[in-house]
């Protein structure tokens, strides 16, 4: 097996030589052969053609009407006669004679006999054969005047037919010289020569063939062969510091292809050494990430049910990042006994960065959410101590509401975020179109304003990053706005821990193969019941 795949190349121009070698020797031997048909045919058209030339030149024309009228023969019509059948006995001629055409047949004046098969006599009328009339018409107007023919009879073989119109003294035409002249070896001499031909060319083409397999081998499958061990030998010690010295002198391209083989090689080398120590560079930053990963993970609110004790609330939420750490982050924590306040954001930018921005938001909002304070406040200042230290130029947009458990006042505050979807209990899901003030960290100075509603117990809330809406399927489109409500409308009896995963599902149905561009954060809470005020803690 290991010596055919080392010949392959070469066996391959070998075939490609013997194919070439077999189509030139029958291309030449079918030209060849072609023009010596053609010669030898144009040989006996020379022969037929001069019998009947000289026969007509021979006889009288002004006789011809005589025999014609009177079918008597003299002594000039019986020299005539003589004449053909010397020359159809000394020659190899078929069929010598002499008829004049008539409009439905012919009639025959002289016809030779010298082989005594029986000729026809003077005046005997015959039809014409197909396409015999014609050709009499044809050679009885031509000038000068000249018909011949070459077919194959079954009995005789090749034979050729000539014509020569015989003129009177006025030197209009009056009969018409017909001979046919034996081919008998014909197909002999041509494949005779045929064979010959074809011996020669082959030996010619073969040695031809040989001396170029024998150049080609030399100049270009071993010196291939040669670069091809040499490249196996280069990558089995492209990690070793081994060098390779193999030299292929050919004075053309494949000298300049192999010159710059090594220097690829090189250059390989030099790139493996490179390579592996930003491998190594790679996997010590992808082991720092999935750390990152787990931290920023960690962090965020991860075990369900959050509030086991608490009968009045249920609530879940999920972020899924679009690298290896994310920088949406969602948040909920009870700020006292009654209030649960939860929030949703979406940094500014992708991985790292973005994920170490999320840490300060999310940690800068939550020390700041205390009892009893405004939430306008709040993002107030957050969004001054954020631009205070935004060197990369990273913004936050957030949501962020407390939910008063006795009374289900809804207190929020937005900061260029999504609106919320709210569902009342025995009603659907409706985005709720509340007031968007500026992103956090966007600039210095900025007021923003809270907001209220209140909920009653069976209501839902839920709110999500701009990775959701925009999640995008291969087709370009955006799952957008009115497919998540119809989603959150068909499990809208659901819990929020069965709420989120079919949210997520239809989504991922949606994308299909498409990539994940945008982290896709989301978080839903049910008001379930009035929290009930214990009569000490009224007082």
């Amino acid at each position: 097996m290991r010596m055919r795949k080392r010949h392959k190349l070469q066996n391959t121009v070998l075939f490609s030589f013997t194919i070439l070698a077999i189509v030139l020797v029958i291309v030449i031997s079918l030209v060849v052969g072609d023009r010596y048909i053609r010669g030898e045919m144009e040989s006996y058209r020379v022969i037929a053609y001069s019998y009947t030339k000289s026969a007509a030149e021979l006889i009288d024309g002004d006789k011809i009407a005589y025999y014609l009228e009177t079918e008597e023969k003299d002594e000039y019509y019986y020299s005539i006669l003589d004449v053909l059948n010397a020359f159809q006995s000394k020659a190899d001629i078929q069929y010598f004679y002499v008829y004049v055409p008539f409009e439905n047949d012919l009639v025959y004046i002289w016809d030779a006999d010298s082989a005594g098969e029986g000729a026809c006599e003077l005046g005997y009328r015959e039809e014409y054969m197909d396409g015999g009339k014609e050709v009499a018409f044809s050679v009885f107007k031509q000038d000068p005047p000249e018909e011949m023919d070459i077919f194959n009879d079954d009995t005789y073989g090749y034979i050729a037919t000539a014509y020569s119109p015989i003129f009177d003294s006025n030197g209009d035409p009056v009969a018409i010289v017909g001979v046919d002249v034996f081919m008998p070896n014909l197909q002999a001499d041509m494949r005779d020569f045929l064979v010959v031909v074809i011996a020669a060319i082959f030996l010619v083409v073969l040695a031809a063939i040989l001396m170029c397999f024998f150049f080609v081998k030399r100049k270009i499958v071993n010196p291939i062969n040669k670069i091809r061990d040499a490249s196996k030998r280069m990558v089995e010690n492209l990690e070793n510091e081994e060098s390779i010295d193999v030299s292929v002198k050919t004075g053309n391209e494949i000298e300049e292809l192999f010159d710059s083989f090594k220097e690829m090689y090189r250059d390989v080398k030099d790139y493996i050494t490179q390579l592996s120590s930003v491998t190594a560079e790679k996997e010590r930053i992808g082991a720092e990430l999935d750390v990152a990963k787990h931290i920023q993970a960690s962090m965020l609110p991860c075990i369900f049910p959050a509030f086991p004790e608490r009968s009045e609330i249920d609530i879940y939420a999920t972020m899924e990042p679009a690298k290896e750490v994310g920088g949406d982050f969602y948040d909920f924590f009870m700020v006292d006994d009654r209030h649960l306040a939860i929030v949703m954001a979406d940094v500014s930018g992708k991985g790292v960065p973005a994920a170490l921005f999320m840490v300060i938001g999310k940690t800068l909002i939550k020390d700041h959410t205390t009892p009893g304070r405004d939430l306008g406040k709040v993002f107030t200042e957050v969004n001054q101590l954020l631009c205070e230290s935004n060197s990369a130029e990273l913004f936050i947009t957030a949501f962020e509401g407390v939910l008063d458990l006795v009374t289900g006042e809804f207190v929020y505050v937005n900061a260029g975020h999504e609106m919320p979807f709210i569902c009342k209990a025995g009603g659907d899901f409706e985005p709720y179109k509340i007031r968007a003030g500026f992103v956090l960290a966007g600039m210095e100075g900025m007021k923003y304003r809270a907001g209220s509603m209140t909920l009653e117990p069976g209501d839902k809330i839920f709110q999500y990053t701009d990775g959701v809406t925009e999640a995008t399927n291969a087709n370009n489109e955006l799952y957008g706005m009115e497919r998540l409500g119809a989603m959150l409308n068909k499990a809208k009896n659901g819990t929020p821990h069965e709420i989120l995963p079919a949210v997520k599902k239809d989504i991922d149905e949606f994308v299909g193969e498409a990539p994940q561009f945008d982290d896709i954060t989301m978080l839903c809470l049910e008001y379930k019941a009035r929290m009930e005020i214990k009569e000490e803690d009224a007082q």
